[in-house]
């Protein structure tokens, strides 16, 4: 699982600190959003629906106005930019603790999704341009096997503070991002995209503009749409097939722990290919392909299988997907092309919960149990062939695409 020696020496100190705080950011965050609708539908007594809304409302604040904060990152710094999110996430999910109206928990989900929205496509931007073009794949492999390792270590966290009081772990969560904004703005090097200043709505109007990145993006939908299946339907199938709660946490880690002793290793597999758009298509197609399996899916043991294919599928499209989206973008505008690439998610995630929670719903009316996940194979199909014809038609992503970008 380990990053090679050589890699991390060559890795720059400020990319080193990059990985350690969105480590801590994870932790941070996974402890807390779990657990908040827990507390919402029952210390707060609030329908499951109310409290999806919240937490939508917080996933549509951040990747809504994520364009705008990759925007604002290119203009004023990436540096700024990550510290300002920090601290305003740090409020919002600190402000958790002391909300007893309905209002204030909406002002504290906007507050945390804005702070996300401001350090998410800067931190990514920062990544892109501190790590070394040559490195730069298995820097962010590394960095997705730090997030599922923060993924674990935040269900002990949350199971515990959650255990004693919600507002303990509320305060946790902000105190997580109040240090990592205290230590970017301390140790961390300024990191200017470059001296050229595009208005907001010149950077608009370029990302826009740039066909192949809007097409990339709207494709990408899909992907997220199968990823978010395991915050939804994967724990409600799991609960139906093995009858016990407890499964849905073990199914859940087994994602998270096969990509801590895997992805470095895939990623090596993955070296001698050059063509990214259609690895991402054919991790995604392996996802549906995990996805659709769980129609037959009768005991743990077959679940803990089909995930494991799924989980092996974000191993091969991850780290090219963030690889990807710099290659596109001029050196100046590395923020805003992050920042309108999460439009992909906040479109592509939301229709995946609401439409795949629905789907799920009436595939039990029906007794068509195979209806949602059959979906989610067609996705797969579709994504990959999509992307294979992307890269077919456009010629290699890189240098060419360099061309098309800045054109």
């Amino acid at each position: 699982m380990s990053m090679k020696r050589e890699i991390w020496r060559e890795t720059p100190f400020g990319v080193k600190l990059l990985l350690s705080t969105s480590f801590m950011m994870n932790l941070g965050f996974y402890a807390l959003i779990p657990y908040l609708t827990l507390y919402l539908t029952g210390s707060i007594g609030w329908a499951l629906a109310m409290a999806g809304l919240v937490l939508s409302v917080r996933q549509f604040a951040q990747q809504g106005l994520a364009f705008i904060g990759g925007v604002a990152a290119d203009a004023f710094g990436y540096k700024g930019t990550m510290v300002l999110g920090m601290a305003v996430r740090a409020i919002g999910f600190a402000m958790f603790a002391f909300c007893t109206e309905t209002w204030q928990f909406f002002v504290a989900a906007i507050l945390s999704g804005l702070g996300g929205a401001l350090f998410d496509p800067a931190g990514s931007a920062a990544f892109a341009v501190l790590t070394p073009e040559a490195i730069r794949k298995e820097v962010f492999a590394f960095r997705n096997v730090l997030t599922n390792i923060g993924v674990v270590g935040s269900q002990i966290i949350g199971t515990a503070l959650s255990a004693v009081d919600f507002t303990y772990l509320s305060l946790f969560a902000g105190a997580v991002f109040g240090i990592c904004a205290l230590v970017s703005f301390f140790l961390l090097p300024p990191i200017a995209a470059t001296s050229t200043r595009h208005s907001i709505w010149e950077s608009m109007v370029h990302v826009l503009k740039d066909r192949q990145f809007v097409r990339f993006t709207v494709i990408l939908m899909g992907y997220y749409y199968l990823s978010n299946q395991i915050f939804l339907t994967i724990p409600l199938l799991v609960e139906n097939v093995t009858h016990n709660k407890g499964d849905v946490g073990i199914v859940l880690s087994a994602v998270s722990v096969s990509v801590i002793l895997l992805q470095m290793k895939v990623s090596q597999w993955m070296e001698g290919f050059s063509q990214r758009l259609t690895l991402i298509g054919v991790g995604t197609l392996i996802m549906g392909t995990g996805l659709f399996m769980l129609t037959f899916a009768s005991s743990l043991w077959m679940l803990l299988l089909d995930v494991f294919l799924y989980a092996l599928g974000t191993m091969i499209a991850v780290p090219n997907l963030v690889d990807v989206v710099p290659r596109f973008a001029p050196r100046d505008l590395v923020g805003a092309y992050y920042g309108f690439n999460g439009y992909s998610i906040a479109v592509g995630g939301s229709v995946g919960q609401i439409a795949g929670g629905w789907v799920y719903d009436q595939s039990i009316q029906l007794e068509a149990t195979w209806l949602p996940w059959t979906i989610c194979l067609l996705v797969g199909v579709l994504v990959a062939w999509m992307l294979y014809q992307m890269e077919h038609s456009t010629g290699k992503i890189g240098k060419d695409y360099a061309k098309i970008a800045r054109s």
